[in-house]
């Protein structure tokens, strides 16, 4: 028993300190810095860009950052991939730390909109993790953690995270490869902007959509 709460408290600590490392520099990371990291593994990039986001979605760094990088490196259609799945599985693992290490620390971390989260996920389950993934209620990295402290099964937790996360990865994932053809000069580039501004006005839309639709039934505080 000792011996499980000390490597409890220890992975814990890895995760605390990570984090507060990710804070300290996060002014040193960005879309270059990530792109020169990938670039460097050669054949290995996909795996290597998804392993920096999966482990930098846990340690809180700034999702937009990683998932422009995954669209300027590897286009809109493998980068939405990359992206999404990487995202997906960085939420996995967020989740579980949360539901089987740090519990306490979440909950401390959510505060008072921690109540609203709980009341909705036990009350309608996977279709409040659907409304939450699409309206941000809870910025991404902090969601991931306070989703494991509710009683939200695994399963239902990554597949509806996986689906919902779509339409703005997508849309992230266009401006990102939209930058780089900028940047590159390739081809039809007005075009190109104006479809990422096209999706990301989607995706900016959709959530004061669905607030609409749901005014009514969103769980009180």
């Amino acid at each position: 028993m000792i011996k499980n709460n000390l490597t409890r408290l220890l992975l814990l600590l890895i995760i605390v300190i990570g984090i507060s490392l990710v804070v300290i520099n996060r002014d040193y990371i960005d879309v270059t810095t990530v792109q020169l990291w990938v670039e460097k593994a050669g054949f290995a990039a996909p795996l290597v860009f998804m392993l920096i986001y999966s482990i930098g979605t846990v340690f809180f760094l700034p999702g937009s950052i990683l998932t422009l990088a995954g669209g300027a490196l590897f286009g809109p259609i493998l980068g939405t991939f990359y992206n999404l799945t990487a995202a997906t599985i960085g939420a996995m693992l967020s989740f579980l730390v949360a539901r089987f290490l740090a519990s306490d620390w979440v909950a401390q971390k959510t505060g008072g909109r921690l109540k609203r989260l709980i009341v909705g996920v036990e009350s309608e389950g996977w279709r409040f993790v659907a409304f939450v993934r699409l309206v941000p209620l809870f910025p991404f990295n902090l969601l991931n953690y306070a989703l494991g402290i509710t009683r939200i099964g695994f399963i239902q937790y990554s597949i509806t995270t996986y689906i919902c996360m779509l339409p703005g990865a997508i849309a992230y994932t266009y401006l990102g490869y939209a930058g780089r053809e900028a940047i590159v000069g390739g081809e039809s580039i007005i075009q190109k902007i104006l479809l990422a501004l096209a999706l990301l006005a989607v995706v900016g839309f959709l959530p004061r959509l669905i607030a609409i639709l749901r005014k009514d039934s969103i769980p009180p505080v």
